[in-house]
C-alpha cells in the first residue's frame, strides 16, 4: 500500500490509506459534521396493495436486530445502513455517524465524472478507480475533474446530507461519508444515466487491488453482490475498512468500520462478522 507523506504538526502523524494522495492528518474528530439519524421515510402504501407487500421485505428487522448486527463487530466502531431499493424502506444503526471515506470517495467522484464528456483514457481511469481501487487513477481524476467540487455536486444531486469534501484538498481519503448516505448514493446511481457504467465497473472488481491489498472483505465476493471497498490506516492504531454495495439488485448495503487494534486481520474479521450478520438477516427476510 502506498505511504502518504509525513506532515509534522505538534506531533508526527501520518496516514497509510488506499486513499490518501498527499499530506497527512490526525484521525477524525468531533468537527466532522453529522447527518440525520435515518433516511427519509417512504410514503405509506395503501393496505393490501402490492406496494405494501414489497415494503415488508425489511420491515421485520427490528432496532434490536440492527443493533446486534453492529455488535458483531466487537471493538470496531460501526455504521450500518440497509435500503430496500424497491420500497425505499431503510434500517440503520449509527447510519448518520461520520467516517473518513478512504476509497469510497472514488465512487462519489466517478458519479460526477461520468456525467461529463470523457475520453477513452478518462473512462479507463474511472474503471480502474472503481474496480481495482487504483489510487494513481484517483489522483488524476481528483485533479482533472475538480474533486473538491465534485463531492458537493454529487451530495446535492443525490441528497447526501452527511457527506462533504475534506478539509485538506489533497486528501481525498478524508472525504466525510455516512452509511445512510452511501445507500442513498446507490439509490441515486441506479436511477441515473451513469448506472450501467458504475455497475459494470464495480461488478468487475477482483480480490487483489491495484496496490496488492486483498479487498475481498465485506460484500466483495458475496454471490449476487457488487461493492466499492475502502481501507485506510491511521497511526497510532485506527484501521478503517468499509464495504458499500448492492445485493441481489434489491438491497443497498453499507458497512463502515474503524477498528482500534491497528491490525488488519482483526479489522477484517470484524467487518466480515458484521456483514455476515446483515446478510443473514436479509436472507431470512428476503
Amino acid at each position: 500500500m502506498r505511504w502518504a507523506l509525513i506532515l509534522f504538526l505538534v506531533a508526527a502523524v501520518f496516514v497509510i490509506p488506499d486513499a490518501a494522495p498527499c499530506s497527512a492528518h490526525a484521525k477524525p474528530s468531533a468537527d466532522i459534521s453529522r447527518g440525520p439519524d435515518l433516511l427519509d421515510e417512504p410514503d405509506t402504501p395503501d393496505a393490501g396493495s402490492e406496494a405494501e407487500q414489497v415494503s415488508s421485505a425489511i420491515s421485520d428487522i427490528s432496532a434490536t436486530d440492527i443493533s446486534d448486527m453492529a455488535a458483531a463487530g466487537g471493538a470496531s466502531d460501526v455504521g450500518i445502513a440497509v435500503l430496500d431499493l424497491e420500497s425505499g424502506q431503510v434500517v440503520s444503526e449509527q447510519g448518520d455517524k461520520p467516517f473518513y471515506s478512504a476509497s469510497l470517495s472514488k465512487l462519489i467522484l466517478a458519479v460526477d465524472a461520468l456525467q461529463q464528456q470523457l475520453s477513452a483514457d478518462d473512462q479507463d481511469l474511472v474503471h480502474r478507480a472503481l474496480s481495482v481501487s487504483d489510487d494513481n487513477a484517483m489522483d488524476v481524476l481528483w485533479t482533472r475533474f475538480d474533486g473538491m467540487g465534485a463531492i458537493g455536486r454529487v451530495a446535492a444531486e443525490a441528497g447526501l446530507t452527511g457527506t462533504h469534501a475534506p478539509q485538506d484538498p489533497s486528501q481525498w481519503g478524508e472525504v466525510v461519508v455516512t452509511a445512510d448516505d452511501m445507500v442513498r448514493l446507490y439509490h441515486y446511481i441506479l436511477g441515473s444515466p451513469v448506472r450501467d457504467a458504475v455497475v459494470a465497473d464495480l461488478s468487475s472488481a477482483q480480490a487483489t487491488a491495484a496496490d496488492g491489498f486483498d479487498q475481498a472483505f465485506g460484500l466483495l465476493g458475496v454471490t449476487g453482490a457488487y461493492a466499492k471497498q475502502g481501507w485506510m490506516y491511521y497511526l497510532p492504531s485506527e484501521v478503517y475498512l468499509h464495504s458499500a454495495g448492492v445485493l441481489d439488485n434489491r438491497y443497498a448495503v453499507a458497512v463502515l468500520t474503524t477498528n482500534p487494534s491497528g491490525d488488519w486481520a482483526t479489522a477484517r474479521q470484524s467487518i466480515n462478522a458484521v456483514t455476515q450478520a446483515v446478510l443473514g438477516k436479509l436472507t431470512v427476510q428476503g
